[in-house]
């Protein structure tokens, strides 16, 4: 397992379900598509919308494309 990344803080969240651990799957709060206070993940950096997050129960570290972001936006 790895450890925690020296830039994980607490106070950047972002509740994206872990690839590897799914421990999202047996929590009302989380299929309710409502903000859980157990099932968050390390937002570790963004580049625009690509996401770079490790999940502080398994440690697993991934990408993930938000979809949101400035390039988004349509040009006027």
């Amino acid at each position: 397992m790895l450890p925690l990344d020296p830039t994980a803080d607490i106070g950047r969240r972002a509740w994206i379900p872990c690839p590897r651990c799914e421990d999202h799957q047996d929590c009302g709060t989380c299929l309710d598509g409502r903000t859980c206070t157990d099932h968050w993940r390390y937002l570790l950096s963004n580049k625009g919308s690509v996401l770079h997050l490790q999940c502080p129960n398994c440690t697993h570290l991934w990408t993930w494309q938000s979809g949101f972001g400035a390039a988004d936006r349509p040009t006027p």
